[in-house]
Formats: structure tokens, C-alpha cells, sequence
């Protein structure tokens, strides 16, 4: 009686592939630490307090816990290398809080912020489809599908996004019944919601719908089709000129 077989084994990479995924690991190792160096310097160059509050932070939190640890065993080398680690930990902490303060300074009140913010740093179960409406003057509306319904994140000047906003809620109502659609708007006006704020705005927000109904409401939004907004897909870099780009959406509307 013949043996079954049993599961196969994975093929083992040839020497050609084995080198290929050591110089692709490379390379991102590389890209990380690039990276990373270009966020550093940015970020001292726009955040005067960075460096400060990085050395004072580190030195404290190492302290700390050394004392801590001097005291629970009365060792004066025991306590350093976890003086070291948590001194990494707490510089990486204040690195990476000020390297986004410092991003949301820069990019705030530019056209296409709070789109490129929503791609990047929105977590959870969301469903972003970027300017589902906007002027030739680079006002937006966002539509974000998420546990607690419909959000509609505009952002440009408040007179002419309210009506953005307006006419887009009145659009995705026919479709969504009784779901709850919420409407914002993002900037440094006076009634506006701040850049920095709007993720924290977001997670505030009540669970009115579950996984399923999320992608099903999705899928009939999705039915709406139109034309996109031909707006920037992240904001306009320094020194970038408004005409030069109002006139270039004009083009592609």
C-alpha cells in the first residue's frame, strides 16, 4: 500500500535568490536609517526645543532608573545597562513626538494636508477615498467610511467647503439611510479643527456599525463613481505658487 505523502517542503532559494534577499534587506535597512537621519534634521532645524527636550528627558528617565535599580540591589554596574536602554526608549519617544509636531507645523493651513494626513496616519478599520470634491481654488472634501459611519473631512476656505460638504452629505445620505454622517472641517480658521487634533477627533467617535456593515456601506459609496477632485495628493511643498497650481487643476478638471 502506497504511503501518503506528506505536506511538501518549501523549495530551498538558489544562491542567486539567497543574495538577492540579503542586498533588498540591505537596502531597506539602509532607506529606515535614511530616513530617519532626514526626520532627525528637519526636525532640529524647524523645532528649536528638539534637542533640548530630547537630552533632559534621556538623562532624567536614565537616572531614574538607575537610582531605582542602585537601590534594589546596592550594585553600582548592574544599574547601567538599564540606565542605556531606557535612555534609547525615552529618546526615541521624544524623537518621534516632536518629529510629528514638527510635521503637522509644516504641512497645517497647506492644500491637501488633511488628505495626506488621513493616508498616512490613519489607523483602524477606515475606509478613505480622498477628494470626493473640491474647487478649482484647492478646497477638498474626504470621504472616510469607518465603525462609526460617514465622516466627510473637508478642508480649504470655510465659506466655500460648507458648501462642499453640504451638497457631499446631501449626495451620500440617498445611499446610506440611517447611518450617521458626521462633517468636519480641518485648518487654522477659528472654528476649524486643528491638523494635530483631527486623528484624536476620530477616534472620539462613537461605534455605530459593525466589520460587515462597514464594507457593505463602502462597496454602495463606491457605486456613486464621479469624477475626483484633481487635487494634490499630499500638501503643497515651500514655496510652491497657489496660481501655478489653481491653474494646473484647471487643466485636468
Amino acid at each position: 500500500m502506497a504511503k501518503s505523502g506528506g505536506p511538501s517542503k518549501p523549495a530551498k532559494l538558489t544562491r542567486a535568490e539567497k543574495k538577492a534577499a540579503r542586498t533588498a534587506k540591505r537596502q531597506a535597512r539602509r532607506e529606515t536609517w535614511r530616513n530617519m537621519r532626514q526626520a532627525f534634521t528637519l526636525t532640529r532645524q524647524k523645532d528649536p526645543k528638539f534637542l533640548p527636550y530630547l537630552v533632559i528627558f534621556s538623562v532624567l528617565a536614565a537616572a531614574v532608573v538607575y537610582l531605582a535599580v542602585l537601590t534594589a540591589t546596592g550594585s553600582t554596574i548592574l544599574p547601567i545597562p538599564f540606565a542605556l536602554l531606557v535612555a534609547i526608549v525615552a529618546a526615541m519617544f521624544v524623537f518621534s513626538r516632536r518629529a510629528q509636531r514638527s510635521m503637522f507645523t509644516q504641512a497645517e493651513g497647506q492644500p491637501g494636508a488633511a488628505g495626506w494626513m488621513l493616508q498616512q496616519q490613519l489607523k483602524g478599520d477606515w475606509r478613505l477615498t480622498q477628494a470626493v470634491a473640491g474647487t478649482t481654488q484647492l478646497d477638498a472634501v474626504h470621504r472616510l467610511v469607518g465603525r462609526p459611519g460617514i465622516v466627510l473631512v473637508g478642508e480649504g476656505a470655510q465659506h466655500r467647503v460648507r458648501g462642499l460638504l453640504a451638497q457631499e452629505k446631501k449626495k451620500v445620505s440617498r445611499i446610506s439611510g440611517d447611518t450617521p454622517i458626521y462633517d468636519v472641517i480641518v485648518g487654522t480658521g477659528e472654528d476649524d479643527l486643528r491638523l494635530a487634533k483631527l486623528s484624536r477627533y476620530l477616534l472620539k467617535l462613537p461605534t455605530n456599525l459593525s466589520k460587515a456593515q462597514v464594507s457593505a456601506l463602502d462597496k454602495r459609496l463606491a457605486a456613486l463613481g464621479g469624477a475626483r477632485s484633481p487635487l494634490p495628493q499630499g500638501p503643497l511643498p515651500p514655496g510652491a505658487k497657489m496660481r501655478n497650481m489653481q491653474r494646473a487643476v484647471r487643466r485636468k478638471s
